[in-house]
């Protein structure tokens, strides 16, 4: 048995080594590349690719699955790996070490270009609390006047003044009315609340004066109320041809409170009509209707006697919509041949004779008016949960 030489080191298998420079260089004597240095072991030639792919590197495993090789974020791009340009342009802005930092904002021209701030807003005025006197406008609407409304659109004219002073608000404070003239006219202290009832006959406009020259209520008033009564404003009004009772106030205050329908105070009609109807279809009433559009609401309505297709129908509503009573019965296929007011709230016509004016007395007026403060709350609440909330105007004719 022969056994393979013994190279240098004395371990079996591998060949020495003769000649070192031999092997590195070529005959040309150039030194030879590292592919021909050593041949490959498969016998390949030296320096050749090797065939097939290669192998790709195994993933690193982790809870028995193969998981892709993380690959690093790529990083963000400095400011300075921008154009030389650039560069060289954010460097003579980029504060030195020691030197004050320098803005593009502060330079004259873009100070100018940039927009003003705007003023901080002004806080809000707390309400002033314990003042003492109140508004003119409700003041004059008080002394009989004219309704507060009415006395708005005075002082909008320039026709109210204060010691010789125009008064240019209604939300002017004041203790009491001494010095304020309307029209040239000094206007004395407030008088205490006067309610009157008249009966308004047909054919009569409610209003102080008509551009037709027909004839208003006032041309009535004039014999009907007492010498020394004051000027007096009607509550709500009543069409041409409404008859009944109609209140008459000097306190424009009291005027608007009994005029919102918010307030809630009942008002009671007679209507004589022509036609076809049943006590079913005037309880239907209750629930409210809308005509064209318009939503009225809640009607307590009541047959009281019948003679062939004439009847009496007894109607209590809380609007007062302009012509609320004729368009209700005249949509029912009814018509309206006399229509009467009976009472308005606590007031009634009772036996007041056609034309005639009666003082209701100061002591149930005084008591009316506290008992009008807590009225909304109650009367006023089935009326809004009929109809959706609408801003509060004055009821107009029926």
């Amino acid at each position: 048995m022969t056994l393979p030489p013994k190279g240098r080191s004395g371990r079996p298998g591998r060949p020495a080594a003769s000649n070192k420079a031999a092997s590195t260089r070529r005959p040309d004597g150039k030194p030879a590349p590292r592919a021909d240095r050593a041949a490959p072991r498969d016998g390949s030639k030296p320096g050749a690719k090797p065939a097939g792919k290669p192998q790709a590197r195994p993933a690193a495993k982790i809870e028995g699955k193969l998981s892709p090789k993380p690959v690093a974020p790529k990083p963000a791009a400095r400011r300075d790996d921008r154009p030389s340009g650039m560069a060289q342009a954010s460097s003579l802005t980029r504060p030195q070490q020691g030197e004050r930092p320098f803005r593009i904002a502060n330079h004259p021209a873009k100070a100018a270009a940039r927009p003003a701030a705007k003023p901080a807003a002004a806080p809000a005025q707390p309400r002033e609390e314990g003042r003492e006197g109140e508004r003119i406008a409700k003041l004059l609407a008080r002394a009989g006047v004219a309704s507060r409304r009415e006395v708005e659109r005075l002082i909008t004219e320039g026709r109210v003044r204060l010691n010789d002073e125009l008064v240019t608000t209604p939300a002017t404070i004041l203790k009491n009315l001494k010095g304020v003239s309307v029209d040239g006219k000094l206007i004395a202290a407030a008088a205490p609340t006067r309610v009157f009832r008249f009966h308004k006959p047909a054919g009569l406009i409610t209003a102080e004066r008509d551009p037709s020259g027909r004839p208003t209520i006032y041309n009535a008033l004039r014999n009907a109320l007492p010498p020394g009564t004051p000027r007096v404003m009607p509550v709500g009004r009543l069409d041409l041809n409404t008859e009944g009772l109609l209140l008459l106030t000097n306190d424009g205050e009291l005027k608007r409170a009994l005029e919102l329908p918010a307030t809630g105070i009942p008002r009671t009609y007679r209507a004589r009509t022509f036609g076809d109807i049943s006590q079913n279809q005037l309880e239907e009433l209750i629930e409210g209707i809308e005509i064209e559009g318009i939503h009225y609401g809640q009607i307590d309505a009541n047959m009281e006697r019948r003679t062939g297709r004439n009847q009496w129908i007894e109607m209590t509503l809380t609007e007062g919509k302009n012509r609320e009573v004729r368009r209700v019965l005249e949509h029912l296929g009814l018509q309206v041949s006399r229509l009467l007011r009976t009472a308005y709230g606590p007031f009634e016509l009772a036996d007041l004779p056609r034309g005639g004016a009666e003082e209701v007395p100061q002591v149930l007026v005084e008591r009316f008016r506290k008992t009008l403060k807590t009225q909304p709350a109650q009367a006023a609440q089935p009326a809004q949960s009929a109809q959706p909330a609408k801003p509060a105007t004055p009821n107009t004719e029926n």
